[in-house]
């Protein structure tokens, strides 16, 4: 691991600092951010949904409001087509019940990962002439589904696509699939814009926003908003950090039988939510049902008024999530042992198959090879011939730029620039292989790629207070995009080292006048090195104990010091 200190102009921070009187801490921490402005500090450290864009500032919405509202006028039936993981999820949801509010005749489907695949393909056109619907409205899916789209047309059936993935591009420019409207900000937005990052139940909210023409009549959905966010993992900047502000207590406080059910079940209820711990409870039981099986009952647990259906439904989504846990274990650990059979050493891209491997694990499985190794990671399932992957890149690799490069391997693909999926034919596995490798080799030109420890801002001890790091909470909600923010300090002198319960190491070290509680979760293998001066990367924290408060820092990483002050 690579240590980098960030650094800004002395100049630039000191203006930056006493312009908005924030400390030149949190001001270094901000322009890391990309917060370098102080209008931009002042809206990013107060968000609020009043700072939320026109929604009709997206592109495509003008036409889908417009789409919408006929439909509903005319009584015309209409099909949210959503998508099996928690942000298509919540998004379908969303947009089924505030549509039906306003007296339309909605009903929803959402495809099988197993089945059907990713996207807006014939199961869900198939569905909608089945039911007679006149409309199509897409949730978190459709961009690339050039294909349906031209069927949908030729049934007589309009289609609205609401989708944040990227579209294809062909010269510079979007090529987008027939449709009434597409409604997606990353068509026209620059990536820095308020509404680039939205997930796809974020731009369902401002679809809903601009049909009713009126923000608080729609703001109880902020709970699922909030779930569908942090659950695609989209960058918390912008306006998913103005929706998850308010989303976060709406959440708290839910009247939704459905997720009440969800976080008793999941040991939640009555907790402070945050993005980190959502991620490890309510999420991993939204998704698991579309991993294990048909995720449309997610979507009757976010509708359902009856709290006898809610428990029953909560107690399901917590047992498939169990379910989903053993699966992995058993998929992980044979990747662990083809990874150790295939490789002698670690290549540029890891590429892992097997037949009939759980596809709905596959990703996360891709997940824990690509942090414990830090390569790209392919894996994949096959059945009949064919190879349903997961992909979980690095920050080096924009997987889906590399994706495109390599197009006539896949049978259908899409993603993000750190996660995709794809199909493609078995039998074409080592050409791609070798392909994706070459590939690979050319665009980090022969260097390997290690992980980089981003420190925020060098401190000293006398710097840590109790003003800092309530200062310091204001950047909360914290998560991908927006991270815990960490700080480094060097040349320290350890007055006490031991490990305590499960493998932690214990520390109390001193710089100059200055004495701090040290804790370093998981790293008692560590302590050799506190044997003399350390530097340490760390995040600070207040710690109440028996009444009493103190500020404890939290170890990220920490090495000896190669010079002593």
């Amino acid at each position: 691991m690579r240590w980098v200190l960030q650094k800004t102009n002395d100049e630039y921070l000191t203006y930056l600092s006493k312009k908005t009187g924030i400390s030149r801490t949190l001001a270094q921490i901000l322009i890391n951010r990309g917060i370098k402005e102080p209008s931009q500090v002042k809206d990013f450290l107060n968000p609020s949904l009043s700072l939320l864009s026109d929604p009709f500032q997206i592109y495509g919405m003008e036409d889908a409001v417009l789409r919408i509202r006929d439909a509903i006028k005319n009584n015309e039936r209409i099909l949210i087509h959503g998508d099996y993981d928690a942000d298509g999820l919540t998004a379908t949801a969303m947009m089924v019940e505030g549509l039906r509010r306003l007296g339309a005749d909605v009903h929803f489907f959402i495809p099988s990962r197993h089945l059907h695949g990713y996207g807006f393909n014939e199961p869900g056109l198939r569905r909608a002439k089945e039911l007679g619907a006149a409309l199509i409205i897409t949730v978190d899916c459709g961009i690339k589904s050039f294909e349906t789209a031209r069927k949908a047309k030729d049934c007589g059936i309009d289609l609205i696509i609401t989708d944040h993935h990227l579209p294809y591009l062909r010269d510079g420019l979007p090529v987008l699939p027939p449709a009434v409207s597409v409604v997606n900000p990353g068509i026209t937005s620059p990536p820095n814009s308020e509404s680039f990052y939205l997930s796809g139940a974020g731009i369902a909210f401002r679809l809903l926003e601009a049909v009713y023409g009126r923000r608080d009549e729609i703001e109880e959905f902020l709970d699922l908003v909030t779930l569908g966010t942090v659950g695609d993992i989209v960058p918390l900047k912008g306006e998913n950090r103005y929706i998850l502000k308010q989303g976060l207590e709406i959440l708290k406080g839910t009247t939704r039988p459905g997720i009440r059910a969800l976080l008793e079940v999941s040991g939640m209820a009555g907790r402070d939510l945050t993005p980190s711990n959502l991620s490890f409870t309510l999420i991993p039981r939204l998704n698991a049902p579309g991993r294990m099986g048909s995720a449309s009952e997610v979507v009757n647990l976010l509708l359902t008024s009856n709290e006898s259906e809610a428990e029953g439904l909560a107690v399901l989504l917590d047992n498939l999530n169990r379910q989903r846990q053993t699966v992995e274990e058993e998929v992980y650990e044979e990747a662990q042992e083809f990874f150790r059979a295939k490789y002698n050493e670690i290549p540029d891209a890891i590429v892992l198959y097997k037949e009939n491997w759980h596809p709905g694990v596959i990703g996360i499985v891709a997940s824990r090879f690509q942090e414990e190794f830090y390569r790209p990671v392919f894996i994949f399932s096959i059945k009949d011939g064919i190879a349903i992957g997961s992909v979980r890149s690095i920050p080096e690799i924009n997987i889906i730029d590399l994706l495109h490069s390599l197009e006539g391997f896949f049978i259908r693909y899409g993603g993000h620039r750190q996660a995709a999926g794809l199909r493609m034919h078995a039998k074409d596995l080592r050409d791609f292989e070798a392909a994706l490798i070459d590939r690979i080799q050319h665009l980090l030109i022969g260097e390997r790629p290690v992980p980089l420890l981003r420190i925020d801002a060098e401190v000293s001890f006398n710097e840590i207070n109790f003003s800092l790091v309530r200062e310091l909470q204001g950047l909360e909600p914290l998560g991908y995009g927006n991270e815990e923010p960490i700080l480094g300090a060097k040349n320290l002198q350890s007055l006490e080292a031991r490990v305590v319960g499960s493998g932690h190491l214990k520390l109390r070290l001193r710089q100059g006048g200055n004495e701090f509680d040290v804790i370093g979760f998981s790293m008692a293998e560590l302590i050799d090195l506190t044997s003399g001066p350390v530097d340490i990367a760390f995040s600070p924290a207040i710690n109440d104990f028996n009444g009493k408060r103190s500020i404890q820092l939290r170890i990220r990483a920490i090495r000896r010091s190669s010079t002593v002050t």
